[in-house]
């Protein structure tokens, strides 16, 4: 190979060295052009997540309220003094002689828990009902049962066993005073009062 041939070669590598370089350098300036277009989208998009948050906050603060307005005394006081009522968490319902959780109030169960979530310094008291058929210490033993099960339903739900007591008035607290099938399945149920500090 003459001298004249090799600087040829050497000067077309060095050209196609110059040609394959130069495309990189562009793509790094798009990319960096690319990026500053992306910076005021990302800060709107940041801007319009914290709008989200905020909105997020509010309902709960709108809950917050609503659960203290659905605060009431309740007539008879407990065993440990004045306990309140909320309409917001709802009772369950038992079959005859039963204390098993049906799937509807499995249901009804999930969301008093995460009501007991969102308020998590509620303690609350489940109170066992029964009908009026049986003897006092027969439905006694049933309302505990039935208080019980609630009880742990709400703990497999995740709900800490510290802020849940049990208690059984069996047939002695009729919601329904009524002696017929519609006033004894209102009265087989577990009720949820809230124990004041």
């Amino acid at each position: 190979m003459t001298k004249k041939s090799f600087s040829i070669l050497i000067l077309i590598l060095c050209i196609g060295l110059i040609m394959t370089g130069c495309p990189k350098k562009t793509v790094m300036k798009e990319e960096a052009t690319s990026m500053k277009s992306e910076e005021p989208a990302r800060e709107t998009e940041r801007k319009e997540m914290e709008g989200v948050k905020t909105k997020e906050v509010e309902p709960s603060t709108v809950q917050e309220k609503e659960f203290e307005k659905s605060l009431v005394a309740k007539a008879e006081p407990g065993i440990a003094g004045e306990v309140l009522e909320s309409k917001l968490l709802k009772d369950i319902h038992f079959d005859f002689d039963k204390y098993d959780i049906r799937p509807g109030d499995a249901e009804i169960l999930k969301e008093n828990a995460a009501l007991l979530v969102k308020f998590s310094n509620t303690k609350i008291q489940i109170e066992g009902h029964c009908d009026e058929r049986g003897t006092i210490e027969y439905n006694l033993a049933l309302g505990e049962r039935r208080a019980n099960h609630a009880k742990q339903y709400l703990v497999s739900l995740g709900i800490p066993q510290n802020r849940l007591s049990t208690i059984s008035y069996g047939k002695e607290r009729p919601l329904d005073p009524g002696h017929n099938e519609e006033a004894w399945a209102k009265n087989r149920r577990a009720h949820f009062i809230i124990l004041s500090k």
